[in-house]
């Protein structure tokens, strides 16, 4: 269909009234992106995306990801003249309690939008994700009868994004990769927040680019509707196997004359200019959040086509699943998760003898988790032959290999997290990845974004505590378990043993509603054969369990988890038989846990406890209260052997013994 640059032109200055009038209403915003890259959502919108808007998840829609999530308007302005469920009342409700509309996009609140972005440069890192789950599916699924799975993602990013080491390391891997499924919008309107853009930044973006394996086109007017559409549809038909990037130059905050094209028309500033702005774009003087019904009408046309598409798809959906029965299958699996029990239950059990870090135990028990998640994928940040994580049925994914699931990130812990992310949103497959536990700070913006959008994402982070040993203090993450356990919605299990171990890989392979990070040892750890199998792997799936019964009367409760439960136990049998062991690998699964549980673990007569763990001690003392004692390590480490930093530390069983007796 030819582009209807007339009504489109109308749209774009009807879309920054709504924006104007959204953020005038709350006194609170973003309007320069949403003035500026008016054009751009009206050709994205009025013609270039394949979407439905009556299907939001409609597995072969176009993807669009507001990378500049500040620029929330825009998405919010868009879905609704597209028909999304997204009232006009909504967009008035812009930024007030329990709208749809919150001041940044989040992922399952408002229906159209893709990913929970705002932290700048986050939503370039999704977008490589969900382009690479579009490959992945592609590779899996479509047959040279029925391609179902041929769509693009569509990020749009400012200088903002632009300048984020997380953007920068997720483009540079989509260029390695080559995902020619992504089309990056450079809203190039040269400021920032602060200042204009030079104050921070010079170099070439195009040669960049580039250099690291895109194609590139600039175009000089980025409100030029009919440039703007025969860049997207180019960037949309290449055939070069390269992501595609296309720097739109832009006038920030256009539309508002005081203050556009300056660091002014950034946030909120140009609203108090509204009547003057909305004069010049020709809306009414008296009728705030205008939409024409000729622009309605567009819109609503536009769905009708957008749906006629739709409607083709699912027929030859339907025509390839009862040719593919085997492959209809596995595309209806992603939607079926087993639960912790039954994973639990397809992990063979250890033997007795055993001596292996619970890193090495994790290598044996992803083997059958992978297996029964056949669309389970596991990457690293150059870590394969450290952390273990390799799914040995399977090969590397890369150009010439797209099914591949095992995906090599690189030394990119931050983008390999955001990447992920992505793939979660797509929601197709069930990611996981790894590096070492003291890298999860460069990982933590994007585990954040995990927990608050519920993102069903798995860390493998081994190497947890000064067992590390001789790498020193830079690599012994004294104070990272701990810091990732105050991340609400995030769960963190580190386990003791390897049934414990395969516990914990049951539960986070199992959840649906947020991430799970695995904190696993570099160093063996004693199987702990006087605990039942059974009440090992099911007492991680209640976050804390008795480990070792006491004898009545129960005198002191001791309480560990991972690598120092052994040194808990050493103790106990030191300490006579009126002492309770009890494992808690996850604070967070047992926070969670009924009263009555929580109860017959930790009965609340009993103030005697000590807990001992190889990290800072503070978050121990919800569980010991104030009575009693922690033995953790409140500084950095020291290099030498693992064993020996343990002794040096305090991190002995001797230790749990004389805090237990001076209680």
């Amino acid at each position: 269909m030819k582009l209807q640059t007339e009504i489109l032109a109308k749209a774009s200055a009807q879309a920054r009234g709504l924006a104007i009038d959204a953020v005038h209403k709350c006194s609170s915003g973003h309007l320069g992106l949403p003035l500026g890259a008016a054009e751009i959502g009206a050709v994205l919108y009025g013609s270039a995306l394949v979407h439905n808007p009556s299907e939001p998840r409609w597995l072969n829609r176009d993807r669009f990801v507001l990378s500049a999530g500040h620029g929330s308007m825009f998405i919010y302005t868009w879905l609704h003249l597209s028909g999304y469920d997204l009232s006009l009342d909504e967009v008035k409700n812009f930024r007030q309690l329990h709208s749809k509309t919150p001041g940044h996009p989040e992922f399952h609140e408002t229906p159209g939008v893709e990913c929970t972005t705002g932290p700048l440069g986050q939503g370039i890192g999704n977008a490589v994700g969900i382009a690479l789950a579009g490959q992945m599916a592609a590779a899996r699924f479509n047959t040279p009868e029925y391609p179902i799975f041929d769509y693009h993602v569509i990020a749009l990013a400012g200088d903002g994004c632009m300048q984020e080491g997380v953007a920068m390391e997720a483009v540079a891997f989509a260029g390695h990769q080559g995902l020619d499924n992504l089309i990056l919008i450079y809203d190039a309107n040269d400021v920032t927040l602060d200042a204009m853009a030079d104050k921070s930044q010079s170099e070439n973006t195009a040669a960049r680019f580039k250099a690291i394996g895109w194609d590139v086109q600039t175009l000089l007017d980025g409100h030029d509707l009919t440039a703007i559409s025969k860049a997207i549809t180019k960037a949309k038909k290449a055939k070069t196997g390269k992501p595609q990037l296309i720097i739109a130059k832009t006038i920030i905050g256009k539309g508002i004359a005081e203050v556009q094209g300056t660091s002014k028309g950034h946030g909120e500033g140009g609203a108090k200019f509204s009547e003057s702005a909305r004069a010049s774009l020709g809306l009414p003087a008296d009728q705030h959040f205008f939409v024409s019904d000729d622009v309605r009408a567009y819109f609503a046309d536009q769905k009708k086509r957008l749906t006629r598409g739709y409607n083709k798809w699912v027929k030859s959906f339907k025509a390839w699943a009862a040719a593919n029965p085997e492959k209809a299958a596995l595309l209806e699996s992603s939607k079926l998760t087993p639960s912790a029990l039954e994973l639990a239950a397809k992990i063979p059990a250890f033997p007795i003898d055993a001596k292996l870090a619970t890193r090495a135990a994790g290598k044996d028990v992803l083997q059958p988790v992978a297996a029964a998640l056949p669309l389970s994928v596991s990457g690293t940040a150059d870590l394969y032959g450290s952390t273990l994580n390799y799914i040995a049925a399977d090969k590397d994914f890369d150009k010439g290999n797209r099914s591949g699931r095992n995906i090599r990130y690189g030394i990119r812990e931050h983008a390999m997290a955001a990447i992920n992310n992505g793939i979660a949103y797509d929601g197709l497959f069930r990611t996981s990845c790894a590096t070492f536990m003291v890298f999860a700070d460069y990982s933590r913006p994007s585990m954040r974004i995990a927990a608050l959008a519920k993102l069903p994402v798995t860390y493998i982070y081994t190497h947890d505590s000064v067992g590390v040993g001789e790498d020193g203090p830079t690599h012994q993450p004294v104070e990272t378990v701990s810091g990732l356990r105050v991340i609400p919605n995030l769960d963190v299990i580190r386990p003791a043993d390897p049934e414990e171990t395969a516990g914990a890989f049951a539960s986070a392979f199992a959840r649906n509603d947020g991430p799970t990070l695995l904190s696993l040892t570099r160093q063996a750890v004693p199987m702990l054969n006087d605990i039942p199998v059974q009440v090992r792997r099911e007492g991680v799936l209640k976050g804390a369990y008795v480990a070792v019964p006491e004898s009545a009367p129960l005198t002191h409760i001791l309480i560990s988890c991972g690598s120092e439960l052994s040194l808990a136990i050493a103790a106990a049998k030191v300490l006579g038989p009126n002492v309770r062991v009890v494992s808690m690998p996850s604070m967070e699964i047992f926070d969670r846990q009924s009263a009555e549980y929580k109860e017959q673990v930790l009965p609340a007569a009993i103030k005697r406890r000590v807990a001992i763990e190889a990290g800072v001690s503070a978050l121990w003392y919800k569980y010991v209260g104030l009575d009693g004692k922690v033995i953790g390590i409140d500084r950095f480490g020291i290099s030498a052997p693992g064993g020996t930093v343990m002794k040096e530390l305090g991190i002995t069983a001797d230790a749990v013994v004389a805090a237990a007796k001076a209680l």
